[in-house]
């Protein structure tokens, strides 16, 4: 026999009203396609979207603290690269550096007896120019002389270095100044680019100073 919901008493009434509250709910949460269900994909969907855009933040704000760190880098690489290029010129300017070995042999008081062009050498990134180099001088003022062309703007290496003093017989070909203990030869070579290209900063860089 069916019982009315009036004729229930008012506790047994808020019974059935709950019961029917979490079928609902239960409904909601459970049944396929429900709109309930639906928010709560979508709850989800934008949670882990919220996750990863912090997650991008925190990326960005770490790259954004070593910006300056890297905009320091760039410049100093900058800077070896002008560097590079003002002591290997792209062209030749052979009567520069002749001027230049002359001034830093006069203010060392060595005298060049001989400095003699030899065959240009091609090589990957840039041309060596050497030259064969005659002095004699005192001992201290051909160590100074040295000194001074490794603070030439342009790169110059020395090789092939050979001195020997002036007691073994050297210096007969020449009149040599009183006060001169050494005389010898070495090989100067200095560097320029090909047209169009970059002084090398690796691999193929010319040697450094010796």
């Amino acid at each position: 026999m069916a019982i009315s919901l009036r004729e229930m008493s008012l506790p047994m009434q808020a019974l059935v009203f709950a019961v029917l509250a979490v079928a609902l709910i239960a409904a909601g949460l459970f049944v396929p396609m429900s709109p309930l269900k639906e928010k709560d994909g979508e709850l989800q969907t934008l949670t882990a979207s919220l996750g990863k855009l912090k997650s991008d933040i925190s990326n960005l704000q770490s790259v954004r603290s070593q910006l300056p760190t890297l905009e320091l880098e760039i410049r100093g690489v900058q800077d070896q690269i002008e560097n590079l290029r003002q002591r290997i010129p792209s062209e030749k300017n052979a009567d520069e550096f002749i001027r230049e070995m002359q001034r830093a042999a006069a203010g060392a008081g060595v005298n060049i007896r001989r400095l003699k062009a030899q065959s240009v050498a091609a090589r990957d990134q840039y041309y060596e120019m050497p030259f064969e180099v005659e002095i004699d001088g005192p001992y201290y003022a051909v160590s100074d002389f040295f000194n001074r062309l490794s603070k030439v703007n342009r790169l110059i290496n020395v090789g092939d270095l050979s001195l020997k003093s002036t007691v073994e017989g050297a210096g007969k070909k020449y009149p040599l100044r009183p006060g001169t203990t050494v005389t010898g030869t070495f090989t100067a070579i200095t560097f320029f680019t090909k047209p169009g290209e970059a002084p090398a900063t690796a691999g193929g860089a010319p040697p450094t100073k010796r």
